[in-house]
């Protein structure tokens, strides 16, 4: 059977949260996950559901991608099919020619799990290298240790500090408490957490988003901030480590964050929350 590209829909999107729920393993490279989609429903069920691509094949779903902005596309794919030539080929094919839909004409990326024979034809295309990131990963079989540190789950009541904290740690943030309640409608964030982090004086001062994939499947932390005007403290530590509690309690058997290489203060953060690097990961780029 065919190859078929599909945008799902919202009423497709259960489906394409439920694969990547499955798809995701401890040792398995690192991909797409249930909780960027999550991440993504902040701009609503419909604009999420415009930005994914499914490709399938006798009705079973193979490969994920989000369109995380205009020239992004994020691919997850399943465990069994990294190496299938029918489905890489046509992955490739489509990434690749402006009109089937996926990306445009210019300068694009696309980020594919690593040992994945989809990236092996983009290079062998001339696609080159982008920007190097680095994967990190907690082990959550142990109990994690308390910071002392008060740390919240945020609720509709307390979206706005949520946002604020969000707003303040990146620039060009458009997080609002409309979307924070529209990423909480979402169906990722069934198995997902808001945390507010604050300091000795009760002033909110980091945050961090946890999703879960499922029982003894691997958490991801997506954001995680703090606030400007509070750095250098400790506190992205604090909330760090209280993401990886709260993974932990939903079930994950491991918690993964993933940062650009040259934010060194990021990976020095996660480290120190007990965070053990992976090897980098690159986009494959074109122009």
């Amino acid at each position: 059977m065919a190859i078929a590209l599909a945008v799902p829909g919202v009423d497709g999107l259960g489906e394409v949260v439920a694969a990547l729920r499955d798809w995701q393993h401890d040792g398995a490279p690192v991909q797409l996950h249930p909780g960027d989609v999550g991440w993504f429903w902040r701009f609503g069920a419909e604009a999420t559901a415009a930005a994914v691509r499914t490709w399938s094949r006798g009705g079973r779903v193979l490969a994920v991608g989000l369109l995380d902005g205009p020239d992004l596309l994020r691919l997850a794919v399943a465990p069994d099919a990294h190496r299938d030539e029918e489905l890489a080929r046509r992955l490739v094919e489509d990434v690749s020619a402006p009109g089937r839909g996926v990306l445009p004409e210019g300068a694009v990326a696309v980020e594919a799990p690593t040992g994945t024979l989809v990236q092996d034809l983009l290079t062998a295309g001339g696609w080159h290298d982008g920007e190097p990131w680095t994967p990190l990963r907690r082990d959550l079989t142990e109990p994690v240790e308390d910071l002392g540190v008060r740390v919240e789950v945020v609720g509709p009541e307390r979206a706005d500090a949520r946002a604020a904290v969000q707003r303040a740690s990146f620039d060009g943030s458009t997080f609002s408490v409309e979307r924070w309640r529209a990423m909480a409608s979402g169906s990722p964030y069934t198995d997902a957490r808001c945390l507010l982090a604050h300091d000795d004086e009760g002033r909110a001062v980091a945050a961090v988003t946890v999703w879960s994939a499922g029982p003894g499947k691997p958490g991801l932390l997506e954001p995680m901030g703090v606030h400007p005007d509070h750095r250098g403290r400790g506190h992205g530590k604090a909330v760090t480590v209280a993401a990886a509690a709260a993974l932990r309690e939903l079930g994950s058997s491991s918690a993964l964050v993933c940062t650009p290489s040259s934010n060194v203060g990021a990976v020095a953060t996660y480290r120190s929350a007990g965070f053990a690097p992976r090897p980098e990961v690159r986009d494959r780029c074109r122009g």
